[in-house]
């Protein structure tokens, strides 16, 4: 999934979602999206900054030829190297998800550290930052979503499911024992690391839950602190600024931030 969202100063105006597709080209993306800002009364034209991550390498060329060819903006694509004021601790930083980097950064912004960040999207990634603002590294584990899918097409007598809560967690059907292996076995996966990390990191470290699955685990747990659903876009705009001095910018109006994963 592509998520975009626009800015004007800190209020963020509008998000978009499109589908991740590597076979698109640029200008398939170019037009989708003018279009889809147009339908959301965004004029693509006021748009003068662009930041972007990118954990689909063929299609951050992609994404910077539509920034440029569409927008006239070669945008800040935000890598390991570029600084974000969080010292990075993995073993090879340079292999850290970006949108990882750009997580912790909103998060610490928004609610202070320690903090752990657990992000649903395809993977199911923990990140956690000490109070010394070091990225000290986290989880990685298979999406909700990834393993509805794993378990449908493995296997010859499981069925697709829609990712709720069954009202038990002893399904008495197949479907109901789906769901409840998957919303309610993710709810304790997350309420295992986190107690896990919160023995490394400390018992007041904020528990911060984001992506597309976050609102269908928080129903289930109450590890989570607080749960935002743009995080990633907030950070993206935290770091362009950071880095404004050294990006071709002009005055105030519209940002826009884009991640794709």
């Amino acid at each position: 999934m592509v998520t975009m969202g626009v800015f004007d100063g800190e209020r963020l105006e509008t998000t978009l979602r499109v589908a991740t597709d590597t076979r698109k080209l640029a200008d398939e993306y170019g037009l989708l999206i003018t279009n889809l800002l147009n339908l959301n009364g965004v004029e693509p034209s006021k748009i003068d900054r662009i930041s972007m991550c990118s954990v689909v390498p063929p299609l951050t060329l992609v994404f910077d030829g539509v920034c440029q060819a569409y927008f006239g903006i070669r945008p800040l694509i935000v890598t390991a190297s570029v600084p974000t004021g969080l010292r990075i601790l993995y073993d090879s930083p340079r292999d850290v998800g970006s949108d990882r980097i750009v997580d912790a950064v909103a998060a610490i912004h928004l609610y202070g550290a320690p903090v752990i960040v657990v992000d649903f999207g395809t993977a199911t990634v923990f990140d956690a930052v000490n109070r010394e603002l070091e990225y000290l590294g986290g989880a990685i584990s298979p999406g909700i979503s990834v393993a509805a899918e794993a378990l449908f097409l493995n296997t010859s007598q499981l069925r697709r499911v829609e990712l709720v809560a069954p009202q038990t967690a002893i399904g008495k059907n197949t479907s109901a024992s789906l769901q409840s292996g998957l919303v309610f076995g993710y709810a304790g996966l997350v309420e295992g690391l986190v107690a896990r990390f919160k023995r490394e990191l400390g018992d007041d470290a904020k528990v911060i839950g984001t992506g597309g699955q976050a609102g269908i685990i928080a129903h289930e747990t109450d590890v989570f602190d607080e749960i935002n659903p743009d995080l990633t876009l907030v950070g993206l705009r935290l770091i362009y600024n950071m880095n404004q001095p050294s990006v071709e910018t002009t005055s105030e109006p519209l940002q826009s931030g884009a991640r794709e994963a």
